[in-house]
């Protein structure tokens, strides 16, 4: 370029500068399409065995950013907050409890929440989300598998995936609490989100 530019006038420098400075960032990578989480038809339940026996719970409260394309999965982004405070068996007072210091400890931890750092297509719609998985400020990396299917008889999609963890990992149950003879340790997580505007598969 340095060639042409010393035979042109200098009447012409400014506006082509201009032109090569703008046309790089036009040729960047598309932000890829957003989907918004129907929050009404959607669910974060968890499973943890007390004494043994299985008990499930959930998240009553939950929002999510997806800035996804299922054809192209590599430069997408996917960020979930959970309220903590939201959490509940449905029973009065266990769902009293769990916001309280020795579990979620709300007050202090309002939202636990999920990074995605990568995104890798397997096929068939399904995918492997990793990322970071926060609880009571504590983050570790965590691989998620999730599949992703059209809802029959609506423009929606549905995600559907589950991982496990050890609550003691994020201080979930802490003092008494981490006898895990009375609370396991292992508690499974499995999710459901409807989005509307997810491209097609």
């Amino acid at each position: 370029m340095s060639s042409l530019t010393s035979r042109l006038p200098s009447r012409f420098l400014p506006p082509l500068l201009a032109l090569a400075t703008v046309l790089p960032a036009a040729a960047g990578p598309a932000t890829p399409p957003g989907a918004k989480l129907v929050a009404d038809k959607s669910q974060i339940v968890f499973v943890t065995r007390q004494m043994g026996v299985p008990v499930e719970g959930s998240f009553r409260k939950f929002d999510a950013q997806v800035a996804f394309d299922p054809k192209k999965p590599e430069g997408g982004s996917v960020a979930l907050q959970i309220d903590t405070a939201s959490a509940g068996f449905g029973v009065p007072m266990s769902d009293a409890e769990l916001p309280r210091q020795p579990w979620f400890d709300a007050a202090h931890f309002p939202q636990a929440s999920f990074q995605s750092s990568a995104i890798k297509a397997l096929g068939e719609g399904r995918f492997e989300m990793a990322g970071k998985l926060t609880i009571k400020g504590i983050a570790r990396q965590v691989t998620v598998p999730v599949s992703i299917a059209p809802a029959q008889g609506s423009n929606y999609s549905v995600a559907t995936g589950s991982l496990t963890i050890q609550r003691l990992d994020y201080k979930v149950g802490e003092g008494e609490w981490t006898d895990t003879s009375v609370v396991g340790n292992e508690v499974q997580v499995r999710f459901r989100f409807t989005l509307a505007g997810l491209g097609p598969l």
